[in-house]
């Protein structure tokens, strides 16, 4: 492990963010154990409890465990990470950033279009009212408005799991990348008031098919827009060491 002290204010965001570095990176390989707390602080330069309360949220992403003998080991986060570590996956570089966005955005997709179907058929009066109400009041792009939309959406579908993996799934585009949607074009979703006007009186209509093709058609773009852009990136990468290119 290759750690220097942090040198601003010890805090435990820190060194859990250190800690997941080091273990998505693959510099803590699964089955390595992390040294004991006392080492721990005394590598980042911090204070035990900090370091106790960094180990819980490590503990918590499900990235080590606790082994025989009281050794804290690292897992294989492939096979035992949870959503939560989206961001982090990218800011590390262990995935290459669009084709994370390309996976966040997918599944949005496919939670956000069953979903709506889900909504069209189980939401009562009053929750496809306020979805009405959001999508006529939609203005000229937003992330807070679409959040917002989808969000009354996947409550209307009466799905628990679907509304904290979304929220889940909206947390880690932020992380991912949010800031460049609009710089490569990819907002254009955000911007189709159409689109979501039409969605909300498909689900007031109880048209659930309807519902699910058109949120399918309408998040789609971005994936589509994501493929071409990682094709481009691809062929740059291949041709970057070919005479005359």
């Amino acid at each position: 492990m290759d750690i220097t002290p942090i040198t601003r204010a010890a805090v435990s965001d820190e060194v859990f963010a250190r800690l997941v570095d080091e273990i998505l990176s693959g510099r803590l390989a699964p089955g390595d154990a992390l040294p004991a707390e006392r080492e721990l602080a005394e590598r980042f330069g911090v204070n035990r409890h900090a370091i106790r309360e960094a180990l819980k949220g490590v503990r918590q992403a499900r990235l080590v465990h606790i082994a025989q003998g009281g050794k804290t080991r690292v897992l294989d986060w492939r096979e035992n990470a949870g959503l939560e570590v989206l961001s982090t996956l990218a800011s590390v570089g262990v995935v290459p950033p669009i084709r994370l966005l390309r996976d966040v955005t997918e599944m949005r997709r496919s939670v956000a279009a069953d979903a709506a179907r889900l909504c069209a058929e189980r939401a009562s009066d009053s929750q496809r009212a306020a979805i009405v109400e959001l999508a006529d009041d939609y203005p000229d792009g937003g992330y807070a408005a679409d959040a917002a939309f989808w969000t009354a959406v996947i409550e209307g579908s009466g799905n628990l799991a679907y509304l904290l993996a979304l929220n889940t799934l909206l947390a880690g585009m932020r992380g991912v990348g949010e800031s460049v949607f609009g710089a490569l074009g990819l907002d254009g979703e955000l911007f189709d008031r159409r689109a979501h006007v039409e969605l909300a009186r498909r689900i007031a209509d109880g048209d659930g098919d309807g519902a699910h093709r058109l949120t399918s058609e309408l998040l789609g773009r971005v994936i589509v827009s994501l493929d071409a852009l990682a094709s481009e990136v691809s062929i740059e990468d291949a041709t970057s060491g070919v005479p005359g290119n």
